[in-house]
């Protein structure tokens, strides 16, 4: 759960008024449409008891269902720990459980418990922790500055019993952080555990809005962190400006990976840009390649301003005559015969 008001009724949260998609605090985060909900299991087949729980930002844990309770979405549970017990709330159930853990290489052998639907003052304890995470999140930062410890602390996630905080951060080497956790265990009189995260994770965990205008992919549906290299940027001609190219994690944006396949199987269609094309005229140089209209600009050696238009095919259609050891008369020969060339026919 996030903001304190969503609460559920018959598996709709409420609160936000908006099906639990608002922006306070991101209640949508990975959040996963179950669309197996309505099909019925074949005779004498039992349900998947293993029921998948989301606790404060995209922490999602997979817990036994042992006592069989009637649990759906958006239901608030008490989970075991290994002291105490969490509150989490109910993100999906049923078979599509099965395919999420497989998808993620999750097994189903000592998978910790759901104690039971949680109850109101189980809440109401939860919620006085969860108005604590600011505070105390301030005052270990000021601790870790006193300490001189380069590090940052980025986020503070309590237990839901509210005697366990873990506070997640990051660093660029190691921290010897054991005095910092004796002075926050002494000032907040809880268990401290420490956990440190990556930038994209914190950035995850954080959430936000790119420059493109909507939430962060990392913070409502992307999991799988890979890496991203400025060949990717070069693929798709983007320039290589690290303001622009850097998500708000300050590495390079994850999306730039998401159409890197399309562009470099449309590039299949076109000759190397560090191809010359020789003519009797002079040699022809590659200054500049439009992927989506399948064109490519060619300039002669030495006059640098006056450039030639020519599509992929005629590009390619020199080159071979090259290779062939023959001589086309001119670039503008093929310019000037230059059709309408659609994105569709480059992407086809």
């Amino acid at each position: 759960m996030a903001c304190a008001s969503c609460t559920s009724s018959d598996g709709t949260p409420r609160g936000c008024k908006s099906n639990g998609t608002c922006g306070t605090d991101s209640c949508n985060k990975l959040t996963v449409f179950d669309w197996l909900s309505n099909m019925q299991l074949p005779n004498g087949q039992e349900a998947f008891n293993i029921v998948e729980v989301r606790f404060k930002n995209s922490r999602k844990e997979y817990f036994i269902n042992p006592k069989n309770l009637p649990l759906k979405m958006g239901d608030l549970v008490a989970t075991q720990v290994q002291s105490g017990h969490d509150i989490g709330q109910v993100t999906l159930t049923g078979e599509l459980v099965r395919f999420q853990m497989k998808k993620k290489n999750i097994t189903e052998e000592d998978r910790p418990k759901i104690y039971r639907i949680a109850t109101q003052h189980d809440i109401n304890i939860w919620q006085a922790a969860r108005d604590r995470e600011a505070e105390v999140q301030k005052r270990a930062r000021e601790m870790a500055i006193f300490l001189r410890l380069e590090m940052k602390l980025s986020d503070v996630e309590f237990q839901g019993d509210g005697t366990k905080a873990t506070f997640y951060y990051t660093a660029d080497k190691r921290v010897d952080f054991r005095q910092l956790i004796k002075d926050m265990a002494q000032a907040f009189s809880i268990r401290i555990e420490m956990r440190q995260i990556g930038l994209r994770q914190e950035a995850s965990r954080l959430g936000g809005v790119g420059s493109c205008g909507r939430e962060l992919c990392c913070s409502t549906w992307l999991t799988d962190f890979r890496t991203v290299s400025t060949a990717a940027a070069r693929y798709q001609q983007l320039s290589l400006n690290p303001q622009k190219l850097a998500g708000q994690c300050g590495k390079l944006k994850c999306c730039l990976n998401f159409e890197l396949d399309a562009y470099r199987k449309a590039l299949k269609k076109f000759p190397k840009t560090e191809i010359k094309l020789y003519t009797e005229k002079g040699v022809g140089i590659c200054q500049k390649v439009d992927i989506f209209k399948g064109h490519m600009w060619y300039a002669y050696k030495g006059e640098w301003m006056n450039w030639h238009l020519l599509t992929n095919e005629q590009a390619n259609a020199i080159v071979e005559k090259n290779k062939n050891k023959e001589t086309v008369s001119s670039l503008e020969d093929f310019a000037l015969d230059l059709t309408p060339v659609t994105e569709e026919k480059v992407f086809e």
